[in-house]
């Protein structure tokens, strides 16, 4: 902008011969140096009280390509909060510039881009990045970084920069010196560049501030935001802001400050005193071995045989699913994905070796529905695998809290099992799918005890979905009407099947 611009605005927030003042924070690029520099000498000879800042935290280029070389960055948002909060406080206009340059003068930054910069209204598309390229050193505005290189995982991409920013370092008393050395304590800012997600920004976060505090430093404060970006631009810059020296406990209680920026991140500040709690690895938590369930030996079975029994009708329902497989198939082919019948097939061969093996617990209710569950959470898959595993934890749950299990109270498991699956689930009856088989068997069973009366209203409710012109819950869900109608739900079919197995 004209230097016009610059000195209506110095005009907008100052008086002649009173007030603080104004203080400009100005990035390093020759013209904002000279119509910012303009603008301020300009006011002053008015009577009006201006100083100037000029922020060079960029570390991309060598210093020994001049005064040019560094520009200011993102580094330039942390020189605002702490000028800022300085002079929120009351400072007079030559402290709060004092306080800034020295923010200024103590910090370093660097970017990288996976992605150059879509320029609003530009006829073309700045394409020197492809998709196995990334540029390191570029600037704000879309200036070509200092060299490219192929993609690099966050920990060693953190690496590139901090080696970086740490080996241009920092001026002291004319000389230069690393930007930071083991024991010193640093605040960061971890800068999103316009189109980098939260969920890369904070893999990147974590990398630096680990990479960091190997080395022994401490990282007190950790920025992270969308603080200073070029619209889209897929990438991140980190500013390194050290806290040592005779203005350190300055600086830190102005970035501390309380402030009513909008954007401005909630940072937890460390006590550099202890370990950072996130750094510590918390130990595994070792889970129950598959199979494990709560004591059950004092619940009586009133079933006889119960082991020989359950493992007939198991035996039963198994091979009936494994036959099944092309029918079931059929009908997922037509109101589903396809997959309902080999997966059924999984299942009950699953459960086939299992008992084979011996490794399906027959001795007791409670833990022969937990192991059937634990044989279909490995062998089935996909929804019906995840809504049948629920069904047997529930009433494997259920027995739990009996005395003693009878036909009854298996009856009632199955119930309890039943409305786990259309509560997790979500469907009920209705809604075109295997509940609207189960639904009715479980009346049934409850009634009369009869598997052979469950196994007939189960068959019923299979037929009736294959009438119902739309479903509310599974792939059906997708499909029309002319499709659906006469096409039974598959995991409806199963159900009916198996209990007619067992009948």
């Amino acid at each position: 902008p004209p230097g016009a611009s610059f000195r209506a605005a110095i005009g907008a927030v100052t008086k002649v011969g009173e007030g603080k003042g104004c203080l400009l924070i100005v990035k390093n690029y020759t013209g904002d140096r000279l119509n910012f520099g303009m603008a301020c000498e300009m006011a002053n000879s008015e009577g009006r009280l201006c100083r100037m800042v000029i922020v060079k935290d960029d570390c991309a280029l060598p210093r020994t390509k001049g005064i040019t070389g560094a520009r200011g960055v993102a580094g330039t948002v942390l020189v605002h909060k702490i000028a800022g909060a300085a002079a929120d406080r009351g400072m007079d206009l030559d402290a709060v510039a004092s306080i800034a340059q020295t923010a200024a003068d103590s910090m370093g930054s660097l970017g990288v881009a996976l992605d150059a910069v879509t320029i609003p209204g530009a006829t073309t598309t700045n394409d020197r990045l492809d998709d196995n390229t990334i540029e390191i050193g570029l600037g704000i505005h879309g200036e070509a970084g200092i060299r490219q290189s192929a993609l690099l995982s966050c920990d060693d991409l953190a690496k590139e920069i901090i080696t970086t920013i740490n080996a241009f370092g920092l001026i002291d008393e004319d000389k230069v010196v690393p930007t930071f050395k083991s024991g010193d304590e640093l605040a960061v800012l971890v800068n999103n560049l316009g189109g980098t997600s939260n969920f890369e920004m904070s893999l990147l976060t974590n990398s630096i501030v680990s990479l960091l505090e190997s080395e022994g430093c401490k990282v007190s404060r950790v920025y992270v935001g969308s603080m200073m970006t070029s619209f889209d631009m897929m990438g991140a810059s980190l500013t390194i802001l050290s806290l040592v020296g005779a203005r350190a406990e300055d600086l830190k209680n102005l970035l501390d400050s309380d402030t009513t920026a909008i954007s401005w991140p909630t940072v937890d500040v460390w006590d550099t005193s202890s370990s950072r709690p996130s750094a510590e690895e918390f130990p595994e938590i070792g889970g129950p071995a598959d199979g494990s369930t709560a004591s059950y030996e004092e619940i009586k079975v009133s079933i006889e045989d119960f082991p020989v029994v359950a493992k007939l009708m198991l035996t039963a329902a198994a091979k009936t699913l494994v036959d099944a497989e092309p029918e079931l198939t059929k009908y997922d082919l037509i109101c589903g994905d396809g997959d309902c019948g080999l997966t059924m097939k999984r299942g009950g061969r699953e459960v086939l070796d299992r008992i084979e093996s011996g490794k399906l617990d027959l001795s007791h209710p409670v833990p022969l529905f937990a192991s059937l569950a634990d044989a279909v959470s490995a062998s089935m898959g996909g929804t019906s695998g995840v809504l049948l595993e629920l069904c047997f934890r529930k009433m494997s749950a259920f027995f739990l809290s009996s005395t003693e299990i009878d036909a009854k109270t298996m009856a009632s498991a199955f119930q309890a099992g039943v409305e786990a699956i259309s509560f997790y689930g979500g469907a009920s009856i209705g809604s075109r799918t295997m509940l609207d088989a189960l639904f009715p068997a479980t009346e049934a069973l409850l009634a009369s005890g009869s598997i052979v009366d469950a196994a007939e209203v189960a068959q019923k409710g299979a037929d009736e979905t294959g009438k119902m012109k739309s479903a509310s819950a599974g792939r059906s869900n997708y499909i029309g009407a002319e499709v659906l109608q006469g096409t039974p739900d598959p995991g409806a079919v199963a159900v009916a099947l198996v209990l007619k197995s067992l009948s």
